[in-house]
């Protein structure tokens, strides 16, 4: 099996010197790898969350690197909360010229066949997947039209590219996020860059579980061309390419980050 590498800088290949970006989810797993990896770019990044505590740590990682920042909690189920956070951002930093929509959960009762989900569930999920990108994307919209060249990425998921056993909620959020970003992307052209990612299976707190099913893992690795979990850093760089310059004529993609997963 081939490792990881060890560690993945996004500036060796990519320049997002005097953009903003926001990234919703940004404080864990792939969204705290992508908040870094921005700001390793030169990017001043807001990473936001739910929780206090982990927008703070979040914020101070950030600044490590030498970006601004601001410490904002903000649940993407609260479009009130969603719109106070653009509003910060555009009178403190200015912008944003980036957003990147990976606030996402799947709760454990939206697991399984159909029949045996509940209804608070299944909203729940799709509150956040896909209705929270929503509401950032239309916070944003105003801020993403004024820059040189806005980008907004959805984080989606391999679930929105095929059919995942058990997950119908959460296949459901993830091919609707992969619509709405084509959609997005006719509405907002030329102004503004719409693409998306799609992650494989990654290491991250989602995945944890996983680790200690050895019979799961190794499904799923024989699945994966690549014969290995992502590391966050690996769904990041994707994430900063689109971000930037380099990807000037890309818009209304789905970029598949899983190892050649979907590939079979």
């Amino acid at each position: 099996m081939t490792d990881s590498p060890a560690e993945f800088d996004p500036t060796t290949a990519f320049d997002l010197s005097g953009r903003v970006a926001v990234v919703t989810g940004g404080t864990r797993g792939i969204g705290l790898a992508t908040s870094l990896g921005l700001a390793n770019a030169g990017a001043d990044v807001v990473p936001t969350s739910r929780t206090a505590t982990d927008v703070e740590d979040a914020v101070t990682a950030v600044e490590s690197r030498g970006a601004a920042s601001l410490a904002r909690p903000t649940d993407v189920t609260d479009a009130d909360a969603v719109t106070d956070l653009f509003a910060s951002v555009e009178a403190e930093l200015g912008g944003p010229d980036v957003v990147v929509n990976n606030a996402g959960v799947n709760p454990d009762g939206a697991l399984g066949p159909p029949e045996a989900t509940t209804e608070d569930d299944t909203e729940f999920l799709l509150d956040v997947n896909l209705r929270g990108a929503l509401r950032c994307a239309r916070a944003a919209a105003e801020g993403l039209r004024a820059g040189d060249g806005g980008s907004l990425i959805n984080v989606a998921s391999v679930g929105g590219l095929v059919g995942l056993p058990r997950q119908h909620p959460y296949v459901a959020s993830k091919h609707g996020l992969v619509g709405v970003t084509r959609s997005m992307a006719l509405d907002w052209a030329p102004d503004v860059r719409v693409n998306a990612v799609a992650p494989g299976f990654v290491f991250t707190d989602l995945t944890a579980d996983i680790e200690g099913n050895d019979r799961l893992e190794e499904s799923i690795r024989d699945r994966t061309p690549l014969d290995r979990f992502a590391d966050p850093a690996e769904v990041a760089g994707p994430v900063v390419f689109l971000a930037s310059d380099a990807a000037s004529y890309v818009t209304g993609a789905c970029l598949a980050v899983d190892g050649g997963w979907t590939a079979r």
